[in-house]
């Protein structure tokens, strides 16, 4: 039988004005809860906050859909080459170096023989396998370049790397810098580099040139100033004479061309061990300063390129003496110069690239953007004119590539993007 409630057990309830606002402010209580996320999102976005960007708009200009892309350059006809080193990708199989002809597509460049060895790029009759050494074909291009006569350099480690992330050896004849030249799109001049200038385990980063016809003690014809960042440790710079091929080693094995121990970097929330020793390499307007660094580090450096062309005993010894730290400026890949003398370098920290001014030692943000991250290779060019600045000269832009080269599992498509110089400044005509 159900239960039943009798009148004579119903009491009266007194209701008291006390109870009565504890029971109107309940109701308020629980009719606010949905509002709170709402509520919340308002009060924050009136909080000073960071719009993760800064500067001038950056201009997509290719989207690399194929391979992992590192190095960029451009002609002052806007002819764009970007390369795709076998030594950091073992996927990067189909071309080394390729001409970018629309905002998705890419030629391989000169030719589509040229950038593949015969038989692949490893030498299995070796034990333990080593990289071909092929002389007239490209292994594993870390860097391209165009210099002041408008022609394609193209740096190539001679390294590949194998399907289980095994980086090999390099072998004679392999490690090599190619020059192309850009009217006919032949291949004009290869200097391969010295036993004694890269060793086996050298890994050739990035180049630049000075092709000054009066530089004291040359042959006249252009010098190349080169990185070593070999994860081995082989650390240091070259430097070889375009007219004779002589090459020689400077700074070698010094203590700040070595990636700092345990260094850790923090991009995109990621928590980034980097070994990376010199990489990062620009000249001064004038020629007279080369400026370099380390990946796994935040400081850059600069020494007279008149010492590093003395290849003696005792050009060596002042070489190392006359290094001389500029400034923290972030954690870089790729440095490049403008004709106003200003040095551009990533800070993969802040989503950036920053300025730095060699004069006064400081350094700013130039630009920042939330698709910047690992910006690895930057690339100047004047189009349309000189980029001195006068009225109906040309621009100068900053072309730069992201390649998202720290993370395990990369996302297609890379970008390549392009922000226009400030004042008028242009590429560096050495």
């Amino acid at each position: 039988m159900a239960s039943a409630t009798t009148r004579a057990e119903l009491k009266p309830v007194w209701v008291t004005s006390q109870s009565y606002q504890s029971i109107i402010q309940l109701q308020m209580h629980i009719s606010i809860i949905p509002l709170l996320p709402f509520l919340v999102a308002s009060h924050v976005n009136g909080l000073a906050h960071d719009s993760g960007v800064y500067g001038p708009s950056l201009e997509l200009v290719h989207q690399y859909y194929d391979q992992f892309p590192t190095g960029i350059a451009v002609s002052s006809t806007g002819r764009m080459f970007s390369c795709y080193p076998l030594g950091l990708d073992a996927n990067n199989t189909l071309y080394q170096v390729a001409e970018l002809t629309d905002s998705t597509t890419e030629v391989p460049y000169p030719s589509a023989e040229f950038n593949y060895p015969p038989g692949g790029a490893v030498n299995y009759s070796t034990s333990p396998a080593t990289t071909v050494n092929y002389a007239d074909h490209l292994i594993s291009v870390q860097s391209v370049v165009v210099d002041a006569k408008d022609r394609l350099w193209i740096l190539d480690t001679g390294r590949a790397t194998t399907a289980n992330n095994t980086l090999l050896l390099s072998s004679y004849g392999g490690p090599k810098l190619v020059g192309v030249d850009l009217a006919t799109n032949k291949v004009f001049k290869t200097i391969l580099f010295p036993k004694d200038a890269v060793y086996p385990n050298s890994y050739p980063n990035d180049v630049r040139f000075d092709l000054r016809p009066t530089l004291p003690n040359t042959s006249g014809e252009g010098i190349a100033y080169l990185t070593d960042s070999s994860p081995e440790g082989r650390n240091g710079l070259i430097v070889v004479d375009l007219g004779t091929g002589k090459a020689w080693r400077q700074l070698d094995g010094l203590a700040i061309t070595k990636a700092e121990p345990d260094f850790r970097a923090f991009i995109w929330g990621d928590v980034v061990d980097v070994s990376t020793g010199t990489d990062g390499i620009a000249l001064s307007a004038d020629g007279e300063t080369l400026y370099f660094g380390v990946v796994s580090g935040r400081d850059i450096y600069s020494v007279p390129t008149a010492v590093l062309r003395d290849g003696s005993s005792a050009g060596r010894a002042k070489a190392v003496k006359s290094v001389t730290k500029i400034v923290q400026k972030g954690v870089s890949d790729g440095y490049e110069t403008d004709s106003e003398g200003r040095i551009y370098v990533g800070s993969f920290e802040s989503n950036a690239i920053n300025v730095v001014y060699p004069g006064n030692g400081s350094v700013e943000t130039f630009v920042r953007d939330p698709r910047m991250g690992w910006t690895d290779t930057m690339s100047i060019v004047t189009l349309g004119g000189t980029g001195n600045g006068t009225e109906g000269e040309g621009r100068g832009y900053l072309y730069f590539t992201e390649n998202q080269l720290w993370r395990q599992e990369r996302e297609r498509p890379f970008g390549l993007f392009r922000v226009e110089l400030p004042g008028g400044a242009g590429k560096v005509v050495l």
